[in-house]
Formats: structure tokens, sequence, C-alpha cells
């Protein structure tokens, strides 16, 4: 979602805010073998053994060997291959929408999901960043842009309305790119926005300030987003590419990546109280019924005397 559209979104929250209540294996022991002792009869005087032979032990039983158990060093696969359930719940996620328009496929309500594999991180890149709301919402920043003549070396008329445009995209396009798909893969991080949705309001916007500079990598823990942040920045040079010359340079690159950052963190309100804005505003359920209770039993007559 471009920058403006997530700035008045968030406004929209934080005003809506106010309306909504708030086993070690064991080790093998060796076998002990035993060997019955020799028996000897009695030397005579010339020193050498009575008539009867000495009786021969019967050879030792070979030792058993105790069967091992197979090996369970193997590593498990980071991302294992999802299961059909998990595909029907990602695909219900990746539908999720803002009054039906406003895409919110990288939001989930689940705090312990499967890590998303590479395809998918790649599925979810194509799938937020060539909706067809992208295009209107391109189409919405660069008639603003030409309407106050920001990138005034894009010139006016259709043609200058072509190239904000064309440049409005690019910058969605590839922001979302780097920081949704080819950094997550190469750092394994999670792209997603993981709703905490529950604890109190104050709890809950701090939290949302934060995730754009917190993340969930695919094992499981948490530490500081590099996703985001070089995806910021990587997309910020990028745009030197294609921005007029009065707009380019490393100065006015780093200061269009923080305000990126910034904007991100402020639509983290969005993805963190849209569900409940939606669920008071439009889903208000009804009372449930009171339980009936089945009448009293009457007590047993007490006996005659």
């Amino acid at each position: 979602m471009n920058l403006l559209l997530r700035t008045s979104l968030s406004l929209v929250v934080v005003v809506s805010l106010a309306c909504v209540s708030p086993a070690q294996q064991p080790a093998a022991g060796s076998e002990a073998l035993s060997v019955s002792p020799q028996v000897r009869e009695p030397a005579g005087l010339d020193g050498q053994t009575s008539g009867s032979q000495q009786q021969s032990n019967p050879p030792p039983a070979p030792p058993q060997s105790t069967p091992q158990p197979p090996a369970t060093n193997a590593q498990q696969p980071t991302n294992p291959a999802p299961t059909e359930r998990e595909k029907e719940i990602q695909k219900k996620e990746q539908s999720q929408r803002i009054l039906g328009v406003a895409p919110q496929f990288s939001v989930t309500s689940r705090q312990n999901p499967p890590p998303l594999t590479s395809p998918q991180k790649f599925h979810l890149f194509v799938k937020s960043s060539f909706d067809p709301f992208q295009f209107a919402a391109a189409g919405f920043q660069a008639g603003i842009s030409q309407a106050t003549d920001a990138f005034s070396g894009y010139g006016q008329g259709a043609a200058g309305y072509g190239k904000r445009f064309g440049a409005a995209f690019a910058d969605q396009v590839s922001s979302n790119f780097f920081s949704n798909y080819f950094y997550p893969v190469l750092l394994k991080e999670d792209p997603r926005y993981f709703r905490l949705g529950e604890g109190t309001i104050k709890h809950r916007i701090l939290y949302s300030l934060a995730q754009e500079f917190v993340t969930r990598t695919d094992k499981g823990t948490r530490r500081f987003n590099f996703s985001n942040a070089l995806g910021a920045f990587t997309s910020g040079a990028l745009s030197n590419a294609y921005y007029p010359q009065s707009d380019r340079g490393f100065g006015l690159t780093m200061s269009r990546s923080a305000v990126a950052l910034a904007y991100g963190s402020a639509g983290g309100l969005i993805d963190e109280f849209w569900f409940d804005i939606n669920q008071k505003l439009f889903h208000k359920h009804k009372k449930k019924p009171a339980a009936l209770t089945p009448p009293a039993t009457p007590p047993p007559p007490a006996p005659d005397h």
C-alpha cells in the first residue's frame, strides 16, 4: 500500500480506537561371558597327569550385539512442506481486505504459524504487488504528485503523469520485492505481520509500531528486522535510476528511506486494529440467549414414623 493511503488509514485507526473496547537413550552394557573353570586331575609321581584326560571347557558363546536404535540426530528441514490444512489457512489469510478493497495479505492472527517457504514468500510478493488495488493506488499518488508539481523534472500533461505513475508503481514493487521476498529469503526472516489481538490498547499500539523494526525468523525467534531496513534503503537507492536528476542523491535517498520506514511503522496500526474496528462496526454479534436451567428436583418425602 502506498505511503499516503497508509497514513490516511492510520489516522482512521487512531480515531476509531476510541470506539473499540478495549528422552535419554540408555547406554548398551557389555554382557559378561561365563566360562566354566577347568577341572584338572591330580598329578602323579612322574609329574604327568593321571590316566583320566583333562576335561576341556566348552567354547564361549559369541557375544550378542545389542541392537542400536536408528539415528535421530538428522536435522529437520527448516521449512517443511505445508500441509493441505496450512495451505487453506494461508489462502484465507491472503484474501483479507480492508473494506473489501485494500489488501491485507501479509497479516496473520496466529502467533506460532509454520514459517513460509521461499516459493510461498515469492507468491506473497507477487500477489500483494500486482493486486489491482496497487495500480489504483499508484495512479492516485501520481495524480497528487502532478497536482503539487512534485518531481517537476517529469513535466506536466499526460507524459508527466505517465512518468509519475511509473515511478510510483516501481517504488511499490521494488520496496515489496526487497522487504518481503529477497531479504526475507536471504536472511530467513518472516515478512508477515503477526497481529497481537489482545492486551491493553496502549500495549498493542506500542507493539504495532515496533513491528517495523522487530521480526520473527524462520526458526521462531525474534530479532531486528534487517529485511525492512535493508529493503527500504535498497529500494530508495534503486529509485535514483528513474527519478529526475534534481531528486537524486545520497541525502534524498536516505531521507526517503527513513520516511518509508516511519510510514510502515504507522501502517502497523492498521494491521493491528482493523480487525477490531471491522468487528465493532460491521459484524456486531447478537447476544447469546441465557442457558436454560433445568427445574429443581423436589426433595424426597420424609419417611413416616
